[in-house]
C-alpha cells in the first residue's frame, strides 16, 4: 500500500489551530454556514460588477474571466512575515546588484560564480543596456518574490518575477472585499493593512526621476491596451496612484524628452511604470513590428532623460536556469547567506543532470527557462504517461531551455466548499517596492491557492484562485 503523502497545514495541526489562526477559527464556528455560502457568492458579484477580470492568451474565444476568491484568509505570524521580510529584501537588493554588475563591470562572471554562457546565450540579456545605469540605480523597481511553504519554519523562493509583475491589484481587491463582508473580523483581529500600496508604488517611482526632472515627477502608466490580459491592474493602478493611462501612442519625443498629450497640449513625462515587454518596448531599438511601444525612447532612456520601472533587461534576473544560482549571487553581493532557501534545481543544460531529469520525469516538475504564468511545463506526479512521452521529446531537443524542481509538499490552507472547509495548496507573492534609499515591502502580499484537490498548479490561468493574506499586527 503507498503511504499517503503529508502536507504542512498553516491553519491546524494535531493539537488543534495554530497560533496565527485560533482567534480566526473562533469566528468561523460562530458563523452560519449558510451567511458564509451567501457571502462568498456576493464577493463573485463583486468582482464581475467591479471588472477585476484576466484574459487567457492563446484560448479561441479569449474570454475574460474572474479570478475565482476564496473567503478563508491566510494568515501569517508578524514572527513569520519578518523573516520573509528580511528575505525579500536581501534578494531583491542582490538582484539589482546583480543587473547593475551584469551590465556594467561583469566582475561576477569574471569571478566564475555565474557562467558566462547563461548571460551570452540568454534572450533575455539586452546589449543596448551595457554600460548604462538607470536614475537612482534602480532595476527592478517592484519585484514579485513567489515562495512556498513546505513546514513550520521551511519556506522557498520558487522563482523571482523582476520583469513586470503582476497580482497586486489582486491583493488589494481581496483585502476591501473582506473588509467590505466581514468588518466585524477586523475589529477583533489586528491586520497590518496593505492599502497604502499605491501610495507607495508612487512615492517609490517619483524618487526614482531622472536628476533632470524639474518640480514634482510626472508618471504614467504605459499599457499595450485593453486586450492585455493584465489590463484590469494597469487601469486600476494608475487610478490608484492618480496617475495617467497611457498607450504608446500616446506619447511622443519633445526636445529630447518623453511627452504625453493632454487636452492642453505635451506634458513631459520623468517616469513610466511600463507593462509593455522589453521587445515592444521600441520599435527602432527592438521588434520593428511593434506598434505598443514609443519609437527612439531607448535613446532618451541612455541619455538619463527617462525613467522606465522595471528597466529594459531585468528578465535576465527572472531566467530559472540564472534562478539555480540565486544562493550564489546573494552571498556574492551582500556578504551573507541567502535567508530564504532556493528550491533545489536540475540544468538540463548539463549532460548528468538531464539524465537525471529524462531518468525521474514522473516524479519532477519541469519549467521553461523563461516560461511564465504555468505555460510550458510538466507537473510529472500529475501528467499521463503520453504527457510524459511528449514531453522527453522536447526536453532531448532543446534541454537547455529546461530546468527541473523536485515536487514539494507545499503547504495547505482550507478553502470554503459546501462541505466545509478542504485543504488546498497555496504560494505567496509578496511584492516589494525599490527606490534608491529604500525598500518597501507590503506586508502579506497575494496568496494564490490552487482550487482543485491534490493539485499544485496555482496559476489562475491554469485554474487557480486567489485569497486575502493576513499579517498580524503582534
Amino acid at each position: 500500500m503507498t503511504k499517503k503523502q503529508t502536507f504542512f497545514d498553516e491553519m491546524s495541526s494535531a493539537a488543534g489551530a495554530r497560533a496565527p489562526y485560533r482567534s480566526y477559527e473562533s469566528w468561523f464556528k460562530s458563523q452560519d454556514v449558510t451567511r458564509l455560502a451567501q457571502k462568498s457568492a456576493e464577493a463573485e458579484r463583486f468582482f464581475r460588477r467591479t471588472g477585476i477580470t484576466f484574459n487567457v492568451y492563446g484560448q479561441a474565444d479569449a474570454e475574460e474571466r474572474l479570478i475565482p476568491f476564496d473567503l478563508v484568509p491566510r494568515i501569517l505570524s508578524n514572527a513569520e512575515w519578518r523573516k520573509l521580510e528580511r528575505g525579500v529584501e536581501q534578494r531583491v537588493r542582490a538582484i539589482n546588484a546583480f543587473l547593475h554588475d551584469l551590465y556594467n563591470r561583469q566582475e561576477i562572471l569574471r569571478a566564475g560564480v555565474v557562467p558566462a554562457s547563461l548571460i551570452a546565450n540568454n534572450d533575455a540579456f539586452l546589449p543596448q543596456m551595457m554600460d548604462f545605469t538607470p536614475p537612482g540605480g534602480v532595476y527592478t523597481h517592484i519585484v514579485g518574490t513567489d515562495i512556498v511553504r513546505t513546514g513550520e519554519d521551511e519556506f522557498f523562493v520558487l522563482e523571482d518575477n523582476a520583469r513586470t509583475p503582476s497580482g497586486v491589484s489582486y491583493m488589494l481587491e481581496n483585502r476591501e472585499t473582506m473588509l467590505q463582508m466581514f468588518p466585524e473580523l477586523f475589529s477583533q483581529i489586528k491586520v497590518q493593512r496593505v492599502s497604502d500600496y499605491p501610495k507607495n508604488l508612487r512615492a517609490s517611482l517619483e524618487a526614482s526621476a531622472p536628476p533632470n526632472c524639474e518640480g514634482h515627477p510626472f508618471v504614467v502608466v504605459l499599457t499595450p491596451g485593453i486586450h492585455n490580459s493584465a489590463y484590469y491592474e494597469h487601469s486600476f493602478l494608475a487610478d490608484q496612484m492618480g496617475v495617467e493611462l497611457v498607450e504608446g501612442h500616446d506619447l511622443r519625443i519633445v526636445d529630447g524628452r518623453i511627452a504625453v498629450r493632454t487636452t492642453r497640449g505635451y506634458r513631459t513625462v520623468d517616469v513610466i511604470y511600463r507593462r509593455v515587454d522589453d521587445a515592444f518596448l521600441d520599435p527602432l531599438t527592438f521588434n520593428p513590428q511593434s506598434m505598443l511601444g514609443v519609437p527612439g525612447i531607448m535613446d532618451i532612456y541612455r541619455a538619463g532623460n527617462i525613467t522606465i520601472a522595471n528597466a529594459p533587461g531585468t528578465g535576465v534576473a527572472d531566467d530559472k536556469a540564472i534562478y539555480s544560482y540565486m544562493p550564489d549571487i546573494v552571498e556574492f553581493y551582500t556578504g551573507e547567506r541567502a535567508i530564504l532557501k532556493n528550491v533545489e534545481t536540475h540544468r538540463c543544460s548539463e549532460p548528468d543532470s538531464l539524465k537525471y531529469v529524462l531518468d525521474n520525469l514522473a516524479d519532477l516538475v519541469v519549467k521553461e527557462v523563461h516560461g511564465s504564468g504555468g505555460y510550458g511545463m510538466l507537473v510529472g506526479p500529475a501528467a499521463s504517461k503520453a504527457e510524459i512521452a511528449a514531453f522527453r521529446e522536447k526536453l532531448k531537443a532543446r534541454p537547455a531551455n529546461y530546468i527541473a524542481q523536485p515536487t514539494l509538499s507545499l503547504s495547505t490552507v482550507p478553502i470554503f466548499t459546501e462541505k466545509g472547509l478542504a485543504p488546498r495548496h497555496v504560494d505567496l507573492r509578496p511584492f516589494a517596492l525599490v527606490a534608491p534609499n529604500e525598500i518597501n515591502i507590503a506586508p502579506g502580499g497575494l496568496t494564490r491557492v490552487a482550487l482543485t484537490e491534490g493539485s499544485l498548479v496555482v496559476n489562475s490561468s491554469q485554474g487557480g484562485g486567489t485569497k486575502d493574506t493576513w499579517v498580524l499586527e503582534s
